[in-house]
């Protein structure tokens, strides 16, 4: 099991310190394990995020509301949608009555896709969580935030 103190080779001044490196050290490598897990399916863990969003809309959305769900906001969205509509994992059409307003929902390949990310069992890194510590962590983050 890993220690925080051992991996950066530092002490700390409090428990509550120490937590707070220990978040920002995990999210950072949780960060690089996403980047290896969504490489072979040729999309970004922000491109996931929107195909999860459209999956859940069930039907054509304003892409700003895409943005709004959005668990990291993208500040380049309309970019990273660029490149699913060429992958044709979404599909895009201009509102009728507002030229500046912007639909958008997921096509089938882009269905297709997220059910074989869904079977995949490459996530590793979340196996030495009991589905009760993953629970219990979960609880925990939402109650620092």
């Amino acid at each position: 099991m890993g220690d925080i103190s051992k991996d950066i080779k530092s002490m700390f001044i409090s428990s509550k310190l120490k937590a707070f490196i220990n978040i920002k050290y995990t999210a950072n490598w949780l960060s690089s394990k996403e980047n290896i897990f969504f490489k072979p399916h040729g999309i970004s863990p922000q491109q996931y995020n929107i195909l999860r969003i459209l999956r859940g809309a069930k039907e054509t959305i304003k892409v700003q509301i895409v943005k709004d769900r959005m668990i990291e906001r993208a500040p380049n969205a309309t970019r990273l949608m660029d490149k699913l509509c060429d992958k044709n994992f979404i599909k895009r059409e201009r509102c009728e009555q507002d030229r500046r307003v912007v639909f958008v929902q997921i096509t089938k390949l882009g269905l297709d896709l997220l059910s074989t990310i869904d079977e995949s069992t490459e996530v590793s890194f979340l196996e030495k969580l009991t589905e009760e510590e993953a629970l219990t962590l979960s609880n925990l983050l939402d109650k620092m935030r």
